[in-house]
């Protein structure tokens, strides 16, 4: 019996050391659910690279972004000339031609038997016209569209902030799931001695058998517990592979160390500052807003006519009647819609209207920041008070442990009670890891919400 207690004092010793060495005890335990799968150390800058570097989400905020720069050019395009060139080629029949008109040479009853035979005609017309005032359209156009060109790149660092923080969310989420099945690894490697033990104490008589059965029920619960846990850190997994771009069946192994660092923790109020001047969504909708009152310039500049310096270039030939060759125009053209005077009307109303539904978004977004804010901001302060208790529960466990394991020497106590201390003990100091990571998560929740995640 000695021998066995002495066997159980030093496995506890062993598992402790390992624990206060390194917490990478998450290795084996991804690898025994994976073996055949590749493995990937990850650190959290690797993951975040990767996310950004694979992120659908950032390529379509690209593509809208290279859309919204076609739109500019398209904006500049309108000062340029337009130029049209336009030919035909005629080929007549035998037409019956009588001039009626005496002063060209015909008579009342002239059949026009000596009339030019004309069977056929080509033409060719080359027009180029410079817009020189259209009432502002053009310019309110050009600078309406680079508004919201910068609305689009700002929509774009908007979005990876947010992949950020998802990437971030998920590391942590995989590290938290995979600390979770080494505790409950552990709790059943402990119940299962425990179980052996009481097994022999029931062949010699000194257990009731009944006890015997509630202690494997308990195993038995505590496997499913496995199949469970093991199961979320699986589907946590994948979900970081899909996530980062790489092989759904790619065993990735999170780095505790990302979660040691020491951060500084501002006032609220100079969140709410940081947030007013970097939050990307605040900066876009007011670039959205200068399109929008550049927009109300734009619709009433339907109002104005059109000038347009404008040239051509006409030559024709009709055999037997007529030829023209280096007939060259160039004027001044006025174009005036009157219908613009009762249709901008309409044009300008909604243009305001946009304006006024951008104002009252800034103003909702602005009481939504707030309140974020002040969320964050609180779960952060709470996540940290938390370390303090985990820290006191990890005391507080590392003594009950040393005490059960004297009691133990002494025969005071079973050897249940001494593993169920070292499970107690494992258990908080996996919690304090766990907390130190969602500490982390906190805030950089806090610095997403205040536009500047990308920046650290």
């Amino acid at each position: 019996m000695r021998n066995f207690k002495t066997y159980i004092i030093n496995q506890v010793k062993i598992l402790i050391t390992v624990i206060a060495l390194c917490f990478g005890v998450l290795k084996p335990a991804i690898l025994d659910a994976q073996d055949t799968a590749g493995v990937r150390h990850i650190s959290m800058q690797e993951a975040i690279d990767l996310g950004i570097k694979n992120s659908n989400r950032l390529k379509a905020s690209q593509a809208r972004i290279d859309e919204a720069t076609a739109i500019v050019r398209q904006a500049k395009d309108n000062q340029l000339p337009n130029a049209a060139v336009s030919g035909s080629y005629l080929r007549f029949n035998n037409p019956t031609i009588a001039l009626k008109s005496k002063s060209l040479g015909g008579s009342a009853d002239s059949s026009g038997s000596g009339f030019p035979s004309v069977n056929q005609a080509v033409y060719g017309i080359f027009n180029v016209s410079v817009p020189l005032f259209a009432g502002g359209g053009i310019r309110y156009g050009i600078e309406s569209a680079k508004y919201l060109q910068q609305a689009a790149i700002l929509d774009a660092g908007n979005d990876k902030d947010a992949e950020i923080l998802n990437t971030i969310n998920a590391y942590i989420n995989l590290y938290k799931a995979s600390a979770t099945v080494v505790v409950v690894k552990e709790n059943l490697k402990q119940s299962m001695q425990r179980d052996s033990v009481l097994s022999r104490l029931e062949q010699t008589g000194l257990l009731a058998r009944n006890d015997l059965l509630k202690a494997q029920l308990q195993t038995s619960n505590i496997q499913l517990s496995v199949l469970d846990a093991e199961s979320n850190r699986n589907i946590a997994n994948i979900n970081m592979n899909l996530l980062l771009g790489l092989p759904e069946r790619t065993v990735l192994i999170t780095d505790s160390s990302n979660f040691d660092k020491d951060i500084s923790i501002k006032n609220l109020e100079d969140y709410e500052e940081i947030a007013l001047q970097n939050r990307k969504d605040i900066l876009a909708l007011s670039f959205r807003k200068k399109a929008a009152t550049t927009g109300i310039e734009a619709a009433k500049s339907g109002l104005f006519p059109s000038i347009a310096l404008t040239g051509g270039y006409i030559a024709a030939d009709i055999p037997n009647l007529l030829s023209v060759s280096n007939a060259i125009d160039i004027g001044v053209g006025v174009k005036y819609d009157l219908g613009s005077i009762w249709k901008t009307k309409s044009k300008i109303a909604q243009a305001e209207a946009r304006e006024r539904e951008i104002s009252a978004n800034q103003a909702q977004l602005d009481e939504e920041l707030r309140l974020n804010l002040n969320k964050n901001y609180e779960n952060l302060l709470l996540s940290r008070k938390k370390i303090d208790v985990y820290e006191q529960a990890v005391a507080q466990a590392t003594e009950n442990f040393r005490i059960t394991r004297n009691k133990f020497d002494n025969n005071l106590v079973n050897t249940t009670d001494l593993l169920d201390a070292n499970v107690s003990l494992l258990q908080a100091d996996i919690n304090l890891a766990v907390a130190k990571a969602d500490v982390i998560l906190a805030y950089d929740v806090l610095l997403e919400t205040a536009g500047v995640i990308s920046a650290q």
